[in-house]
């Protein structure tokens, strides 16, 4: 190799030097340089959105918190009643008096209630209050929509949360 180089002229030497220079850059550009750089945007950007999110969570954090301390304040609201009673209450009280059928325990902490020809609009209020305001959960909810606007056959399963 080193006869074949001294055989070349110094022009030709500096061209080839040159032109390896130019390749040998181009190398480290293409398989160093690059794809450095090309996952550092990435992982730049990769960080930006796990802020947002890491931010979005500790919002949501503090939101499900002041819900529960809300859920658990309201389950002391109940004085005292059953979720049997509270749900006889609160479906008289929202004016679903006429249209309750059947309220009956299923299990130790859970009660089915069952309605005919109620306003879909009233049921679906007092199932969010109850909800809301006492921290129960709907487990089961299905309806039948009647011949009259508006009115269904409805069953809900409500449970209490502990």
């Amino acid at each position: 190799m080193s006869a074949w180089w001294s055989q070349q002229s110094v022009r030709d030497r500096r061209v080839l030097v040159v032109g390896s220079l130019v390749v040998a850059i181009f190398l480290v550009w293409s398989f160093v340089w690059h794809p450095l750089t090309s996952e550092r945007a990435r992982l730049v950007n990769q960080l930006d959105n796990s802020t947002r999110d890491l931010a979005f969570v500790r919002v949501a954090e503090a939101e499900v918190e002041r819900l529960r301390s809300v859920g658990v304040r309201s389950r002391a609201d109940r004085q005292g009643k059953s979720l049997l009673a509270l749900a006889d209450v609160s479906a008289r009280g929202a004016g679903l008096e006429g249209v309750l059928k059947r309220l009956e325990p299923v299990g130790s902490n859970s009660v089915r209630a069952s309605f005919e020809f109620a306003s879909f609009d009233v049921l679906l209020s007092w199932i969010e209050g109850m909800a809301r305001d006492y921290g129960v959960q709907i487990t089961d909810f299905s309806a039948d929509r009647v011949d009259a606007s508006g009115l269904v056959n409805a069953r809900v399963t409500l449970e209490d949360v502990p």
